[in-house]
Formats: C-alpha cells, sequence, structure tokens
C-alpha cells in the first residue's frame, strides 16, 4: 500500500470491530499512527496489536465515548503520546431495535446518545487540536437507515443527525482548513448486521441472501469497503471534498 498517511496520526472510535477495526488497520496499512478507541480496553489493544504485528503504529485505547470528560481526556492523551492529531473517524455506534409503539424511552436515549451525541463530544474534543494546526479530517458514520428503517427509529433519527452534524461542522471547520465529511453505509456484514439477523428471527447467512437480492451489486458489502472510502476522505486525495455524505450501498436506491 502506499503511504500517504505518513506522519499522520488517527483516532478511528469503535474499533475493537467490523467498520471501525477496518478503518484502523487501513490507515496504519498507509503509514498513520492510529489509536484505536473502543469502550472495552482489552478488545481495543487486541485490535492494536493486530495492526503492530503486520507493522503498522497502533494504540490501544478504552474510552466510553458518551462520557464527554472521559473523550476529552482520551484526545489530549493522544495528542500527549504522539504530538498532533490529524485525522478523526467517528464510527463507534450500537442498535437497539424495536416498533415504536413498544420501544422504551431508553432505548431510545442510548441509541441517540451513543450514535450522534459521542460525535457531538469527539468532534469538539479533536476540533481544538486540529484548529491550531490549521489541518483536519473528520469521517463520521451514518447509516442508509437515515432515509428510514422500519424498527429502527432511534438509529434512523441519529445517523439522520449525523448527516446535519457534518454538513455543519464542515461550514463551521473550513476556514481552518478541516474537512468533514460522512459515509452512509449499507448491508455490511459485521456483528452489528448479524445481531439484526437474530433480532429478525434469521440467521445471518440467509438475512444477508435477502439483502444481496435486493442490491443491484447482488452481494452485501465487506468492511474493508467502507474502510477504502473512509481512507479516501480522511486523505489529502479529498482536499476539496467537505459536508458532504456518500452512500457506501452496492447501488441500492
Amino acid at each position: 500500500m502506499s503511504d500517504r498517511f505518513a506522519d499522520r496520526v488517527a483516532i478511528v472510535t469503535g474499533a475493537a470491530q467490523g467498520i471501525g477495526a477496518a478503518t484502523a488497520r487501513r490507515l496504519a496499512g498507509e503509514g498513520a499512527r492510529v489509536a484505536v478507541v473502543d469502550l472495552d480496553a482489552d478488545r481495543s489493544a487486541a485490535t492494536a496489536d493486530e495492526i503492530k504485528g503486520a507493522g503498522g503504529v497502533a494504540t490501544g485505547y478504552g474510552c466510553d465515548v458518551t462520557d464527554p470528560e472521559a473523550v476529552t481526556a482520551m484526545v489530549d492523551a493522544v495528542v500527549a503520546e504522539h504530538g498532533r492529531l490529524d485525522i478523526l473517524v467517528n464510527n463507534a455506534g450500537i442498535t437497539r431495535d424495536n416498533m415504536l409503539f413498544k420501544m422504551p424511552a431508553a432505548e431510545w436515549d442510548s441509541v441517540l446518545t451513543t450514535n450522534l451525541s459521542s460525535m457531538f463530544y469527539c468532534c469538539q474534543a479533536a476540533q481544538k487540536h486540529m484548529v491550531a494546526a490549521r489541518y483536519g479530517k473528520i469521517v463520521n458514520l451514518s447509516s442508509r437507515s437515515a432515509l428510514g428503517n422500519r424498527g429502527q427509529v432511534n438509529y434512523a433519527a441519529a445517523k439522520a443527525g449525523v448527516q446535519g452534524l457534518t454538513a455543519t461542522l464542515a461550514i463551521e471547520l473550513g476556514p481552518f482548513n478541516i474537512n468533514v465529511n460522512a459515509v452512509a453505509p449499507g448491508y455490511i456484514a459485521t456483528a452489528m448486521t448479524a445481531a439484526t439477523a437474530t433480532r429478525v428471527g434469521a440467521a445471518p447467512e440467509d438475512h444477508q441472501k435477502m439483502a444481496a437480492e435486493l442490491t443491484p451489486l447482488r452481494r452485501v458489502g465487506q468492511p474493508e469497503e467502507v474502510a477504502s472510502v473512509i481512507a479516501f476522505l480522511a486523505s489529502d486525495d479529498a482536499s476539496y471534498v467537505s459536508g458532504q455524505t456518500l452512500y457506501i450501498n452496492g447501488g441500492a436506491r
């Protein structure tokens, strides 16, 4: 791979598995020093060890991204270790699927806090370092569910909110040479989509096959395919792209 992220320092949240882990591996593979952030410090360390075993530079951090003080401490620790912060990938997220009429308020609150408020906290903590450096790349994870998805009123609202957050931060941070974009994956084969399959009473393989039949490319996506787009948006190849949400969904409408 290239070294287009040589000398860059990146934070990736929710990086212990799925799209987050794939993104951490991709950025490290192209030369970035990566802070692998997840709620579970041991799982963060395991992903970081995997990256180091492949010749990359990574450190695992345990952080509850729904706690603004913990987020600020984590970001400051990364900057203290590496001297800078160039890239932030806000990937941490959860699902608590339910129909509107039986969704507990706690499930609404937890999904909005984890999937949307956490991005606000991370962006707010990161921007002071990026503004001072007059450089930064922020990539937020939205979802095709932002367009509406039965049983996901909380998740859909949060992921739609991510797109508004992204567009607004691009306006506010643009004058400081900071690009802010989002990606909106469709069906990607991850632990999260496997859990969704289980929720609706299907085996993950059958659920994927059903999703593939509704997708023009006739297959579901892989985490690495999302990571490659995130890497593009986090690179100087996308230097004049900001405020955008790019759907990664195999052509589905």
